[in-house]
């Protein structure tokens, strides 16, 4: 989104004159960093771009825990995936779940403004905001509304998501989203008979064609044993932006455990290309629920489903 526009091959090459930091972060942060970027092959100066840039993170309050201007500008992988989670957290999930709490009629995820507004949307808005820094707690409450915005959505078609790892792995979830966003783009019943594989695919294209959702993830990302928690909420965290209206009482009460319409079944010892089943156990669209054996022998006869909290 620089102007003209800057590509990344290979982040952790790229990033180590700091340029593409601090285009990164002009773009985020709508505030001009690039007319103090210096080209060169020497490494004091590739060192002294990257600290300008984490100097400039520092002081927008984003903790950057042993990440210091050398180790980015030697490519150290680890602590360049630390630095770009960290710029994620802030400058998108933060901003977009405390844009939730700002709708809210309680701002119990924050005692006031918890995140900046300075996106690309929103180029000229004042970073006051940018006095709270994030803390351990600061993420977990913004993942955690992250995923009670995702429960609130999801549950009506029947689809329960406990996390953002392995609730995400038959497509379903996905694809419950982007009906939230728009009735018309997917088929929940249809989706029923399709494999992991397949749901994880037209969530993916469809989020990108219709949504222009960018396609951060593959299938292939998400069918393993343990997902990536991360890179689910960073991809997830884009649909935010592109849903018009979100109710208020959704996040009356972040911390309040809420109630799961949809019964997942979990039996061990299955064969795997019987991962992933989903039946449907009532056609009714007022009480349908799913049942999700991932590791199954063949489904159970019945399943009692209990209204009441025990």
């Amino acid at each position: 989104q620089c102007k003209p526009p800057l590509k990344v091959k290979d982040l952790f090459i790229d990033i180590q004159d700091g340029k593409i930091l601090m285009a990164l972060l002009e773009v985020l942060s709508g505030q001009k960093l690039m007319h103090e970027y210096k080209s060169s092959t020497h490494r004091i100066f590739r060192l002294n771009n990257i600290a300008k840039a984490l100097k400039f993170l520092e002081d927008s309050n984003v903790k950057l825990v042993s990440i210091d201007a050398a180790e980015i500008a030697d490519g150290n992988s680890s602590l360049v995936l630390g630095l770009i989670w960290n710029i994620i957290l802030f400058f998108q999930i933060k901003e977009l779940t405390g844009n939730l709490n700002r709708n809210s009629s309680s701002s119990s995820l924050s005692s006031g403004p918890s995140g900046p507004e300075s996106d690309t949307s929103h180029p000229s808005t004042p970073s006051v905001e940018r006095n709270m820094s994030i803390t351990v707690k600061d993420q977990r409450k913004a993942i955690r509304a992250l995923l009670i915005w995702v429960q609130r959505k999801t549950r009506k078609y029947g689809v329960a998501v406990q996390d953002f790892a392995s609730s995400w792995r038959s497509g379903l979830a996905f694809l419950a989203i982007i009906k939230a966003i728009d009735t018309t783009l997917v088929d929940m019943k249809q989706a029923l008979e399709k494999s992991a594989r397949e749901n994880l695919e037209d969530a993916f294209s469809i989020a990108q064609n219709k949504l222009g959702v960018p396609r951060l993830l593959e299938p292939e990302d998400i069918m393993v044993e343990s997902p990536d928690e991360q890179s689910i909420v960073t991809y997830v965290a884009q649909f935010l932006e592109h849903f018009p209206e979100l109710e208020g009482e959704d996040f009356t009460d972040p911390d309040k455990e809420l109630p799961i319409e949809s019964t997942y079944v979990h039996i061990k010892d299955t064969p795997s290309e019987e991962e992933g089943k989903i039946l449907i156990l009532s056609e009714s669209e007022e009480n349908m629920y799913t049942v999700n054996h991932e590791r199954s022998h063949p489904a159970p006869p019945k399943v009692h489903i209990h209204d009441t909290p025990e």
